[in-house]
């Protein structure tokens, strides 16, 4: 079963911003943004909500980042 290391704890990468270069803050799935029960939805089920039929096939999380200090926001796709 694959899983997503920074969804589960395992690891925690640092992205700068393209706009400032300030530090981008995870906010999480971006699959968590749909609705209000996409949190509660397994990665594999909700990659099959984003609208592209080929994402459940990907080995990849996508997430939000936002910059701490301009508050610029990124997705960011995070490989498993």
């Amino acid at each position: 079963m694959n899983f997503c290391s920074v969804c589960n704890g395992f690891a925690q990468y640092v992205f700068h911003c393209p706009e400032c270069r300030g530090i981008m803050q995870d906010q999480g799935r971006l699959y968590d943004y749909y609705d209000e029960y996409s949190a509660y939805m397994d990665i594999d089920v909700a990659k099959l909500e984003d609208g592209d039929p080929e994402s459940s096939k990907k080995a990849v999380c996508m997430h939000l980042l936002a910059c701490t200090e301009c508050r610029q926001q990124i997705i960011q796709n995070i490989y498993y």
